[in-house]
C-alpha cells in the first residue's frame, strides 16, 4: 500500500482474501498541513464520522477475532520496512495456520515520529476499536506513554524498536520488548574499545530518551575495560546543519578521535555528512556505530554510506538459513510493490523482529477464549478528559501470559520474550566499505570477540591480545589502526610544565627578557625532547615556567598537582614517581636510577699501627673464638682424663694449659679417645676457616688503600642522634621523619657547597653526619666532588624521575614506549656523559654497605656446629660413664657375698688346728658353699701369708668389714 504524505487517507476497511482468513485494515495518515480554518473544520467533522464507523466495523468482528494496534512511523525507513514485514506475517501466517480460531484485525496508525499523535492514536485504539494488544509504538519516547495506557488498561503493549533502557517493564508489567535492550551490545563496544588499545572515547548521541538511556551503562562499561569519556557530545534530532558542525569543531580541538555514535539514522545522516566535510573520516579518526544504525546501514542512502567509509558498527546476528534467504527474496519484491517512489532497501533486524511479532501474538490469541473479550469501564473513575473513560481488559492478563510463554524459532532466531525481552548473547561486528557493509567478526557474552562461528554459533576460534579480526578498512581507507587521539594542529600548544632543579645538571629554567619566552635545559629537557623524537606523530608544545604561578618556592608535590588542576598538559623535569602523586596524575617509565641512599665522607683508614694484626676481626668474633676456645679445650680435657691419658698428668695448672693447648693444636696432640677426635675433627675445620678467613683479610688491610666511610648504616645515625641533611623541597623529608627522625635532627641545603659545608663541620659542630638523597642527585654530585665523599646504599626504594601527565593521558603510553627504547640504547649514555660526565673515573663512586672487619655473625654457624659437636661428645661420654659404674657397683655386691662365705670356710680351718672343738662352729649354723671352694681357696690362701706374716689382725679387720657374723668370729677367736 502506497501512503500519500500530502493527502488525509480516510480510514479504509478492505478485505483481501488471504488463504480462509480476513484481514481488516483502518490506516489514517496525518499530513500536518497548515490550512486554513475552514479546512481544519471540514477535518474534524470527518474524523468524527470515520471514528463512527471504525467504531461499527470493530462491533462487527465478532468472537473470533481479536482487535490489534499498529503505531509506527510511516515515513521513516523503519516504520517502512515493518510495515511491509507486518504485512508479509498476516499472509503467511494464516496461509498456514488456516485452523486458528482467532484471526488478528489490525488497525495502523502514523505516529509520524511524534509522541503526543502516538498517544493519541494508543488512546483512540483502545477507546473506539477495542484493541487487546497493541504493537509499537517505534520510538522509545513514544512507547514510554502509549506502555504506561497499556499497563493502566491491561493491555500488553509490543515493541520492536524501543530500545532506551530507561523504559523498563519492572514498572509497566504490560510493556513487552521484542528487541534487545540497548544495554546488551555496550560490553560488545567496550571490548572491540580495549582490542585496539584507546584509552579514552567520546559518545555522540541523540539527545533524546533513546540517545541518552545508554550514556551511563556504556560510561559503566568502558571503564570495566580501562577507557573513559572525557566529553559527551549530545546533539538534539532537531538540530540544522550549522548546530551539527558547531558541535564537530568543538571535537576536533579535542585529543580524542575515537567516537561512538548512537542515534537515529535521521540524525546520524546530518552527522557524517557534515564529519567528511569538516575532514573528520580521515585516517586519524575511529567511528563506531551502535546496533541503532548498524542494524539498518545497509539500506541506507548510498550518498550517506560513502560518508561513513571506515565505519565500525555492532549489530545483532541473525543466524543464516536458506529459509531466512527465501523470505529476503520475497520480502525485498514486495517492499518494492508497496514502496515504488523509495530506492531498494534491505530486510533489516527489524524487519524479521516486527514479522516474528505477529506470530507470537498470533499464537498467544489463539490459545485465549475470546467470548468474553471485552473493556470493564472504572465507574469510580471521573471521566474529566479522554483517559477516564478508558476501560480494563478482560482477557488481557491471560494474553499477556500467553505472549510470555509461548516460544519458537522465527525468522530473527530464537523468539523467547519470557524476560518481556528478547536475550541474545552475539554480536556481529561490521565495517562499512563503499556502499555496503562486510563482517569482520563477532562479540559472544562468553568469549568476548571472536574471528568467526560455525553454523551454530558453538564453536569459536579465540583472539591474541590484538583482535584478529578480518581485514578492517579505517577511515581515509587505511589499514593501519588509528592511534584514537591526536594533538590538535588547529588548538593549543601542549604545556609542559617546568621548574628550577637544585641541580642545574637536571632542568635550568630562563626567561628571554625579550620574547618573554621561557626557555630550559638539561638532563631531564635533552630525554624529553629525545622522547618526542621517537614519537610517530609531531607534538607542537611549549614551556611554561612553575615559578609563573607565584610558587616558585613549593614542593615537587605542588608542581605535580598543576597537571591536575589543568594548567599544564605535562611536568617534565626530575619528578619522583611516588605512590601519592599517582592518585592524581599518570607518570611514564622512570627515565633514570631509583633508590635513595647516603652521601658520608670517607677517610683513609691505612691501619698500619700497632694492633693492625686485631683489625680483621670484629670484637665479638675475637671473645667469641675465645670461648669457644678454652670450651673444646676443656670438652677434650674431661674427655682424655676420663681414659686416663699420659699427657694429663701433674698439677692442676699444668693440665689446664695442655687443655688449653689441645684446643689450638688439636692437630698435632695425640688423644685416645674417640669422642674426642671427633670434636678435634670438627674444630680443626672451624679453625680453617677462620685462619684462612684472618689471613685474607689481613692482607687486603697491609696491602690495598682503604677509604672508609664514615657511616655505613642509616640506623646508626638514627641510634647516635646524629643530624642529617637533604635537598629542600624534596620528599625525602618525610622518609626521614617515617623512619624515626627526630625534625629538629633534619636540615634541608639547597645546593651542593652547602652540603660540603655541612658535611666538613660534622654533626658535633652544627654541620651534618650525613646526606640523604635520590641516586640520581648523588652521581651528579660525586661527579663534581669525587674526592674525600662516597654514596653508602640504597637505603630506600624507589622509582626514580619520569614526567607527569593527566589521569588517563593517551600520551602516557606512546611516551612509555619511546622512553623504553632510549634507556635501552646508547641515546641515554650520550645524555649522561653530556650532563653528568663519566662515572667510572671516580674512586669514590660506589656502594660501600660495610666494614672490612670480619664480624661474629658471619661465622655463627660455625660456632653452632663445633658446639654441638663438643656438648654431645661431653654428654656421651657421661652416659657411658655412668652406665660403667652401674655395672661396677652390680659386681662389688657379689664379690661381697662370695667373701663372706670363705671368711667362715678360713675360720673353721684354723679352729680345727687349735684343737676347737667342731660343735662349737657348728652351733653357730654357717656354712659355705661348695661351689665356691675355688674362691674361696684363694681367699684363705691369703689369709694365711697374712697370718704367717704377723697380720692376723688385719686380717681380721678386713673380713670384719664384710659384716657383723665376721667381727663375731674374731672376738670368738681372740678369746681362744
Amino acid at each position: 500500500m502506497q501512503i500519500d504524505p500530502v493527502r488525509i487517507m480516510v480510514p479504509l476497511t478492505s478485505d483481501i482474501r488471504q488463504g480462509s482468513g480476513t484481514i481488516s485494515y483502518v490506516e489514517l495518515h496525518n499530513s500536518r498541513v497548515e490550512t486554513e480554518m475552514a479546512s481544519r473544520t471540514i477535518i474534524i467533522f470527518l474524523l468524527l464520522f470515520f471514528n463512527i464507523t471504525a467504531a461499527q466495523n470493530a462491533t462487527e468482528t465478532g468472537p473470533g477475532t481479536l482487535n490489534v494496534g499498529v503505531i509506527l512511523n510511516l515515513q521513516s525507513l523503519v516504520g517502512k520496512t515493518a510495515h511491509t514485514s507486518i504485512l508479509m506475517a498476516m499472509e503467511d501466517l494464516y496461509s498456514v495456520h488456516s485452523s486458528y480460531r482467532t484471526k488478528l484485525v489490525l488497525h495502523v496508525r502514523d505516529s509520524s515520529g511524534d509522541d503526543i499523535q502516538a498517544a493519541s492514536a494508543a488512546v483512540d485504539l483502545l477507546e473506539n476499536y477495542n484493541a487487546q494488544a497493541i504493537i509499537g509504538p517505534q520510538k522509545s519516547s513514544e512507547a514510554i506513554f502509549v506502555s504506561y495506557l497499556g499497563n493502566k488498561s491491561r493491555v500488553p503493549v509490543i515493541s520492536f524498536t524501543a530500545t532506551s533502557p530507561t523504559l523498563s517493564s519492572d514498572n509497566v508489567p504490560y510493556f513487552l520488548r521484542a528487541t534487545l535492550n540497548d544495554v546488551a551490545q555496550v560490553n560488545c563496544i567496550a571490548a572491540l574499545i580495549k582490542a585496539y588499545g584507546w584509552r579514552e572515547v567520546v559518545p555522540i548521541y541523540e539527545d533524546t530518551d533513546y540517545g541518552r538511556g545508554i550514556i551511563p551503562y556504556l560510561a559503566d562499561a568502558l571503564q570495566e575495560f580501562g577507557a573513559s569519556m572525557p566529553y559527551r557530545s549530545a546533539i538534539s534530532e532537531l538540530a540544522n546543519n550549522d548546530q551539527v558542525e558547531h558541535e564537530l569543531y568543538k571535537l576536533m580541538t579535542m585529543q580524542t578521535r575515537v567516537y561512538i555514535v548512537h542515534m537515529s539514522s535521521a540524525t546520524a545522516s546530518v552527522l557524517f555528512m557534515k564529519a567528511k566535510e569538516l575532514g573528520m573520516m580521515s585516517e586519524m579518526y575511529a567511528w563506531i556505530l551502535t546496533d541503532g544504525i548498524a542494524n539498518i546501514a545497509s539500506s541506507l542512502n548510498p550518498s550517506i554510506l560513502e560518508a561513513m567509509n571506515g565505519a565500525l558498527g555492532v549489530r545483532f546476528y541473525v543466524p543464516e538459513s536458506k529459509e531466512l534467504d527465501d523470505f529476503t527474496a520475497r520480502w525485498n519484491k514486495r517492499f518494492k510493490q508497496d514502496n515504488p517512489n523509495d530506492p531498494p532497501s534491505q530486510l533489516s533486524i527489524f524487519g524479521l523482529w516486527s514479522y516474528d511479532t505477529i506470530w507470537a501474538l498470533a499464537q498467544a490469541a489463539d490459545k485465549v477464549s475470546m467470548a468474553n473479550a471485552t473493556f470493564q469501564k472504572q465507574r469510580h473513575m471521573k471521566n474529566l478528559t479522554c483517559f477516564g473513560t478508558l476501560g480494563i481488559s478482560t482477557i488481557g492478563p491471560k494474553l499477556l501470559e500467553a505472549i510470555l510463554h509461548n516460544k519458537f524459532r522465527g525468522r530473527s532466531g530464537d523468539f523467547d520474550l519470557e524476560n518481556r525481552q528478547l536475550q541474545s548473547s552475539i554480536f556481529q561486528i561490521i565495517n562499512v566499505v563503499g556502499r555496503g557493509s562486510k563482517q569482520i567478526g563477532f562479540w559472544t557474552a562468553k568469549h568476548g570477540i571472536i574471528r568467526q562461528l560455525d553454523q551454530n554459533g558453538s564453536k569459536t576460534i579465540h583472539l591474541n591480545s590484538m583482535p584478529d579480526l578480518n581485514s578492517v578498512t579505517w577511515p581515509g581507507e587505511v589499514y593501519r589502526v588509528p592511534k584514537g587521539w591526536q594533538i590538535p594542529t588547529n588548538g593549543k600548544k601542549l604545556r609542559v610544565g617546568v621548574r628550577i632543579s637544585g641541580y642545574p645538571e637536571f632542568m635550568k629554567v630562563e626567561r628571554d627578557p625579550i620574547t618573554n619566552a621561557t626557555t630550559a635545559t638539561g638532563y631531564a629537557i635533552d630525554v624529553f625532547e629525545e622522547v618526542l623524537k621517537q614519537l610517530p606523530y609531531a607534538v607542537p608544545y611549549e614551556y611554561v615556567a612553575f615559578d609563573n604561578e607565584g610558587v616558585k618556592s613549593g614542593s615537587y608535590n605542588d608542581f605535580v598537582y598543576q597537571v591536575h588542576l589543568g594548567i599544564y598538559d605535562a611536568a617534565i623535569g626530575d619528578i619522583t614517581i611516588r605512590y601519592n602523586r599517582t592518585s592524581y596524575a599518570d607518570f611514564t617509565l622512570p627515565y633514570t636510577e631509583s633508590g635513595v641512599a647516603m652521601i658520608v665522607p670517607v677517610k683513609n683508614d691505612k691501619n698500619k699501627n700497632t694492633w693492625v694484626f686485631l683489625k680483621p676481626l670484629t670484637t665479638d668474633l675475637w671473645f667469641g673464638s675465645i670461648a669457644f676456645f678454652i670450651y673444646t679445650g676443656i670438652v677434650i680435657w674431661l674427655l682424655e682424663r676420663r681414659i686416663n691419658n699420659a699427657e694429663l698428668t701433674g698439677s692442676f695448672f699444668r693440665q689446664l694449659g695442655i687443655a688449653i693447648y689441645f684446643s689450638f693444636f688439636a692437630d698435632r696432640e695425640r688423644v685416645d679417645s674417640i669422642l674426642s677426635r671427633l670434636v678435634v675433627i670438627v674444630w680443626v675445620f672451624v679453625l680453617l676457616v677462620i685462619t684462612s678467613s684472618y689471613t685474607a683479610n689481613l692482607s687486603s688491610i697491609l696491602t690495598v688503600q682503604q677509604l672508609q666511610p664514615t657511616v655505613t648504616d642509616v640506623h646508626e645515625l638514627l641510634r647516635k642522634g646524629e643530624y642529617v641533611g637533604y635537598h629542600k623541597g624534596s620528599y625525602v623529608r618525610d622518609l626521614l621523619e617515617a623512619l624515626g627522625f627526630d625534625r629538629r635532627n633534619i636540615r634541608a641545603y639547597e645546593t651542593s657547597d652547602d652540603f660540603i659545608d655541612a658535611l666538613s663541620k660534622g654533626s658535633k659542630n652544627g654541620g651534618i653526619s650525613a646526606v640523604i638523597h635520590e641516586v640520581p642527585y648523588i652521581k651528579i654530585f660525586l661527579a663534581d666532588h669525587c674526592k674525600g665523599y662516597t654514596m653508602v646504599g640504597p637505603i630506600y626504594k624507589s622509582e626514580g624521575f619520569g614526567f607527569a601527565f593527566p589521569k588517563r593521558s593517551p600520551m602516557v603510553n606512546d611516551f612509555s614506549r619511546a622512553i623504553l627504547s632510549i634507556t635501552e640504547g646508547d641515546a641515554i649514555i650520550q645524555i649522561e656523559k653530556k650532563w653528568i660526565g663519566d662515572q667510572h673515573a671516580c674512586e669514590n663512586d660506589g656502594t660501600i654497605a660495610s666494614s672490612s672487619s670480619l664480624n661474629f655473625k658471619s661465622f655463627s654457624g660455625l660456632f653452632v656446629v663445633t658446639g654441638i659437636a663438643s656438648t654431645s661428645a661431653l654428654l656421651i661420654a657421661l652416659v657411658m660413664l655412668l652406665y660403667k659404674n652401674k655395672h661396677k657397683i652390680r659386681n662389688s655386691i657379689g664379690s661381697d657375698q662370695i667373701r663372706r662365705g670363705c671368711g667362715l670356710r678360713h675360720i673353721n680351718e684354723r679352729n680345727q688346728e687349735s684343737t676347737i672343738d667342731s660343735n662349737q662352729i657348728q652351733n653357730m649354723q654357717l656354712t659355705v658353699p661348695n661351689s665356691e671352694d675355688d674362691t674361696c681357696q684363694q681367699e684363705i690362701e691369703l689369709s694365711t701369708e697374712f697370718t704367717s706374716s704377723g697380720s692376723e689382725v688385719q686380717t681380721s679387720q678386713e673380713f670384719a668389714s664384710h659384716g657383723t657374723t665376721s667381727s663375731g668370729l674374731q672376738r670368738n677367736d681372740k678369746s681362744a
